[in-house]
């Protein structure tokens, strides 16, 4: 049943960002932003969270996880450090996933022939 609800949370994620790219004049990378932000802000305020109990990595494998994740960090280092954490909770929070992705896209880059546009 678990992953019956991650893909069917994962998917409606997945629903709406198409339903964005078809049918307003938004580009990608202004829906990739604006879900990051919805993201942030609903963890910002708690209720992403239960989205996350309830769904798993169907809430928090698409891109507004990472929002999600950017605000617990930000917020539980402003528990632990204070006003300092604004800064640094998001970066420590996420650091795996930009990692990750820094050097999987530079192998990426290495295996296939990267073409401008």
């Amino acid at each position: 049943m678990d992953y019956f609800k991650a893909f069917i949370v994962g998917g409606l994620i997945c629903v709406i960002g198409q339903i964005l790219i078809d049918k307003t004049k938004l580009t990608s990378g202004r829906i990739l932003v604006a879900f990051v932000c919805v993201g942030c802000i609903l963890g910002g305020i708690g209720l992403y969270k239960p989205l996350v109990d309830f769904a798993g990595a169907g809430a928090t494998v698409p891109i507004t996880g990472f929002g999600y994740n950017l605000a617990k960090g930000v917020m539980s280092e402003v528990d632990n450090a204070g006003f300092l954490g604004i800064f640094t909770g998001g970066l420590k929070s996420a650091a795996g996933g930009i990692s990750a992705a820094v050097v999987f896209s530079f192998l990426a880059a290495l295996i296939f022939e990267p073409k401008g546009k």
